[in-house]
């Protein structure tokens, strides 16, 4: 619920306004906010008024007010003053509290509903009831983004990346771990993946995390259906992960061009070791010098191509033949035949996954 700083600044702003002294209270007679300096409660007038049926009532030269939520008494609100020019203030007063007591209470059941729209909590039937409560539209294009921060994330970073996006109601942004912000971006026709990629790029410049290799973005495929978000969510975390093993020097991963890292990503580590036995039988890609694990990097980049590669390396045409042809009795695979070079690429990227998995178990 609302807290008592933003009471109390409230009260402050209306004195501002109309210079009448304010004092909220609630129904065990604390107060919880005031602007009057020797204000002294009168248990009885208070509990009086609470167990009356009256809206408001004027008691020994102040105004009392319920202000309820759902018909649920939740404040009294208390203006000084015993005339017509007071009663009227405190009656809008009243007004303005219930209303921020409608508005809060909408802010977080929305951000409730999302985070379990996002951990797949919600039934199906429950989805679009509450979606239609809260006005929140169902039928439009929508995109999750998750921002991986380096270190756990505190409320200024959280409000750094809702001041970025200006406050729209239309985009959702909520965390439902330490470390993560999470964007839940509502598309416009027309927008797309390019769209996604600069935004994603905006968000960590103007947050100055750009330089941070540590600091990530990661999103999810563009969904249709609000049913559909936890599935880019679920997306936009795999892609975190696999972007970490296979393509670290990125800022901004998107789901859509993991290519087979996301499949590799799946396998069980039991199944990769026994791939690895069988390509390199007791050998393993960290026995190869450094001269060759450069010159396979720099063949793949090439896309295979001779000539390139070895005018890249600075190396004669037939050094680089020296070199592949002496990999290829070590290893059996020929990296200028294209089936065999697919297996050697796979079978690298099995092994640094292996390894990350290995770094995660400790």
């Amino acid at each position: 619920m609302i807290s008592n700083q933003v009471l109390q600044n409230t009260l402050e702003g209306l004195k501002e306004i109309s210079r009448t002294e304010f004092c909220i209270i609630d129904t065990e007679g604390k107060v919880l906010a005031t602007t009057f300096s020797d204000f002294s409660i009168q248990q009885g007038d208070i509990q009086a008024f609470v167990e009356s049926q009256a809206d408001s009532q004027l008691v020994k030269g102040f105004q009392y007010f319920k202000v309820c939520d759902d018909y649920q008494l939740e404040y009294i609100l208390v203006a000084h003053g015993d005339d017509e020019d007071t009663y009227m203030i405190g009656k809008l007063a009243a007004f303005q509290i219930q209303n921020l007591i409608v508005a809060y209470k909408e802010r977080f059941d929305k951000d409730s509903f999302i985070k379990n729209l996002l951990l797949d909590n919600l039934l199906l039937v429950d989805i679009y009831n509450r979606a239609k409560k809260l006005h929140i539209d169902a039928d439009v294009r929508r995109a999750v983004m998750i921002l991986e921060l380096q270190q756990e994330k505190d409320h200024s970073s959280m409000e750094s990346v809702k001041s970025f996006f200006g406050g729209k109601s239309k985009d959702f942004i909520t965390a439902v771990d330490e470390k993560s912000i999470i964007i839940v971006k509502e598309l416009e026709e027309g927008e797309g993946y390019a769209d996604l990629d600069k935004l994603s790029h905006a968000i960590l410049d103007t947050l100055g995390l750009d330089q941070n290799e540590e600091t990530h973005i990661a999103y999810g495929t563009i969904v249709n259906e609000l049913k559909e978000v936890s599935r880019s969510y679920k997306e936009a975390r795999m892609a975190l992960d696999v972007g970490k093993i296979f393509f670290g020097e990125k800022d901004v991963i998107a789901y859509s061009s993991l290519g087979i890292g996301r499949l590799i990503y799946q396998l069980p580590i039991p199944l990769c070791k026994m791939f690895i036995k069988e390509i390199f039988e007791n050998k393993s890609p960290d026995d190869f010098d450094e001269e060759t694990l450069v010159t396979i990097d720099k063949f793949f980049e090439n896309s295979l191509n001779v000539s390139e590669t070895s005018r890249q390396l600075y190396i004669h045409r037939n050094t680089l033949v020296y070199r592949l042809d002496k990999l290829q009795k070590s290893t059996g695979l020929d990296l200028r035949v294209f089936e065999d070079a697919i297996t050697f690429k796979i079978a690298l990227m099995v092994v640094r996954y292996m390894k990350y998995m290995e770094t995660l178990e400790y």
